[in-house]
């Protein structure tokens, strides 16, 4: 098992839920948590066990980011007119990895993160290997043709088990996406519940 793939099954595993919706996580067989005392009872969580838990599952959706990575989206979040929860979903779904996981050109964000690493991606036909570059609404984001026989690519485009979303039109025949707008907390498609309030609750108290 790569170091990827077993990342995200801990994540699973740590959060007790299937965050990703994928038909392999070990938490579909066992919803507790992992270790000798995984199977304990769980006692009544606090305000602030709460938090941190909506905190880490939202890290661990995008994969698995850094604390200093997230801190400063939320940071930017907070900088911005609105409702700062929203606006965090929004800066977290146009990540240029989250991008190229939702037009399903890879099965996991993981994947995604790597592909963009390796320079398997053009946005406005230019090469972008960050993958925590910002798109912006209009940009297309295409596989560059070398890339476009990858077999992780082609069984992506096939999976059953998620849809792209309406805020990104994707056409698989020419391998291209285009990041139509922004979306906002309900827009995505989400396997479990995140809860963006109790984030920012989180970083008002620490």
């Amino acid at each position: 098992m790569t170091k990827r793939t077993s990342a995200k099954y801990k994540i699973d595993r740590r959060m007790g839920e299937n965050i990703w919706g994928r038909p392999k996580s070990p938490v579909n067989k066992r919803e507790y948590g992992p270790g000798q005392h995984g199977q304990r009872r769980k006692g009544k969580m606090s305000d602030f066990g709460l938090q941190l838990r909506a905190k880490q599952k939202l890290k661990g959706y995008y994969g698995d980011l850094t604390e200093k990575q997230f801190r400063r989206i939320f940071g930017d979040a907070e900088r911005l007119k609105g409702d700062t929860g929203e606006l965090l979903i929004g800066l977290l779904e146009r990540r240029l990895d989250a991008v190229v996981y939702r037009a399903k050109f890879v099965p996991t964000v993981f994947a995604a993160r790597q592909f963009v690493n390796h320079g398997h991606v053009l946005v406005n036909g230019k090469r972008v290997n960050i993958p925590s570059y910002r798109v912006k609404e209009g940009d297309v984001i295409e596989v560059r043709e070398k890339s476009r026989q990858m077999v992780v690519l082609l069984e992506a485009v096939q999976l059953a088990e998620r849809d792209v979303p309406d805020y990104i039109e994707a056409d698989h025949s020419k391998m291209t996406a285009t990041f139509v707008r922004t979306p906002g907390l309900a827009d995505v498609p989400y396997a479990v519940q995140m809860e963006p309030n109790l984030v920012i609750e989180y970083y008002a108290q620490n």
